[in-house]
């Protein structure tokens, strides 16, 4: 397994280039009259630029100031489990995780900004760059209707390979603490708290002796005068 300060890079460096790479995209689009509708390939692709002030997929659920908090709330707690799990994390799962997170600063870099450019909100106001749009139909079905960016598809894509692989991608559990056993004192066996009851002949040399301290005593006890 790679090393924690070579998995750290990887994924920092994948966040940064996702986020220019998007970035430069958004820029180039936007101030590029030629490319706001363009078709790249006839009935299935082309870009149609667009300002969304909702969530992906052009969502509107929420107000977009709202919506910026929430994206950047998220990103943090993200950030931080990935720093958190770093150690049990594998190369891929950094990098997958470097495309979401590049993603995610790319569409809030549009929500601090974009607003201010275009001259009608300020900070959290702005309204993310989408410009990818799929024109397949299926009679009058639109198969992908949805306008997006590049932010998005590394996004998608790495949300994609997770699911898939996730057998390969997703960090292990860790590892469960055993509880040490204190070992139980070992009770005294009944034997072992009986006293040993002396023999016959034992308890008759303790009285002899103990009648030889006496007459002994008696001895070296001096007559009175």
């Amino acid at each position: 397994m790679a090393s924690t300060r070579k998995k750290i890079i990887w994924f920092s460096a994948v966040a940064i280039v996702v986020t220019i790479v998007d970035q430069w995209s958004k820029f180039v689009v936007r101030t590029t009259p030629d490319l706001h509708r363009l078709t790249i390939i006839e009935g299935w692709l082309q870009f149609n630029y667009t300002k969304n002030p909702g969530m992906a997929m052009g969502i509107t659920w929420l107000d977009t100031w709202l919506i910026s908090i929430i994206a950047m709330i998220a990103t943090t707690v993200i950030i931080g489990y990935v720093l958190y799990i770093r150690e049990r994390a594998n190369l891929g799962f950094m990098i997958f995780m470097g495309m979401i997170v590049g993603g995610a600063v790319g569409n809030i870099l549009d929500r601090l900004y974009m607003a201010i450019i275009g001259g009608y909100g300020g900070i959290l106001d702005g309204h993310v760059v989408d410009f990818i749009h799929f024109k397949l139909e299926i009679g009058s079905w639109t198969v992908f209707p949805y306008i997006f960016n590049v932010a998005d598809v590394f996004i998608s894509i790495a949300i994609v390979a997770l699911l898939l692989f996730g057998n390969y991608l997703l960090p292990p559990d860790p590892p469960k603490k055993t509880e040490e056993k204190t070992p139980e004192p070992e009770l005294e066996t009944e034997q072992g708290i009986q006293e040993v009851e002396p023999s016959k002949d034992e308890i008759k040399e303790i009285k002899e002796d103990v009648e030889k301290a006496e007459q002994t005593d008696k001895d070296d006890t001096p007559l009175k005068s």
